[in-house]
């Protein structure tokens, strides 16, 4: 039954078949995914194991990284908690100016991120909006790691808010209603009815906020201060290099950053499988 239902799928499917289908797959992924990191990996490969290991562990390489990732992983946090705060309140309630905060939402995905950098530049720097009042109080966030935290925070809001809206839109609040007539209270409701449904959404929401931070370089340039071994992405330093024509050395800094990045969305995706899988087993 099921070879003959895919067989007929297959006949009057709009799109060409598996075959092909897959093939051009492959070939799309391969020019514009596989092939570049390839020849990163081949590129970094010329410099030999004991160079390769010299640049990478260099302390302002090191430092470099830990601000670059050690960041990423604080605003990601940072907006899975206030991202999926923002989500349930879009999603359960109406009020005035709704749609308006909506498309604010949107407006890191459409501002360029060289305009974001230095409107946050502004507002947060010691004679700026909001930095001339945080610095009397001795929190100075331009030209520090926490600046680059409060621009990777911007870019990847809307990552969290959108993956976990359409998530709570379609959970029933009927549910939190018999969890509220059997006797729970409102932290439980929470942790016992809608985390375990929205956790699956969270967590892709997390990784991919941890991703587009991770590669970040326009919003966070002009806030960074980019002083080495404070406040030095790592993005930055590869750009560095290239303008130094050290192409090895930069490709080097990426392929650790490439390597780092794919174990911790490994590991996040492994965490969203088993949240999914154990979702599944309480429904």
């Amino acid at each position: 039954m099921s070879s003959t239902r895919t067989l007929l799928l297959s006949r009057h499917s709009v799109l060409p078949g598996f075959g092909l289908a897959l093939g051009y797959t492959l070939l799309y992924l391969s020019l514009i995914v596989l092939i570049p990191l390839s020849a990163t990996f081949v590129k970094a490969a010329t410099l030999g194991w004991e160079s390769f290991w010299q640049i990478v562990t260099a302390p302002r390489v090191v430092a470099s990284l830990r601000l670059t990732f050690g960041a990423s992983l604080v605003a990601a946090t940072l907006n899975a908690v206030f991202g999926l705060l923002v989500a349930w309140v879009l999603a359960r309630y109406e009020f005035c100016g709704k749609k308006l905060i909506d498309a604010f939402v949107d407006l890191p995905f459409a501002l360029p991120t060289a305009v974001a950098g230095i409107a946050l530049t502004a507002l947060y720097a010691g004679n700026g909006l909001i930095g001339s009042l945080l610095e009397p109080q001795g929190i100075k966030v331009a030209f520090t790691p926490i600046g680059i935290t409060v621009a990777l925070t911007f870019i990847g809001l809307p990552f969290v808010v959108r993956t976990v809206q359409p998530v709570l839109e379609d959970l029933e609040a009927e549910l939190e209603e018999a969890a509220a007539c059997l006797g729970a209270n409102r932290l439980q409701t929470f942790g016992r009815v809608v985390l375990p449904a929205v956790a699956p959404a969270l967590l892709t929401g997390f990784a991919l906020a941890f991703a587009r931070a991770v590669g970040e370089y326009g919003s966070v340039v002009f806030i960074a201060g980019n002083m080495p071994m404070v406040s030095e992405i790592a993005p930055l330093l590869i750009i560095t290099k290239l303008e130094q024509y050290d192409y090895a050395g930069a490709t080097a800094i990426a392929v650790v950053m490439l390597i780092i990045a794919f174990v911790l969305l490994l590991a996040i995706n492994v965490l969203q499988w088993w949240a999914g899988r154990r979702n599944a087993e309480d429904n």
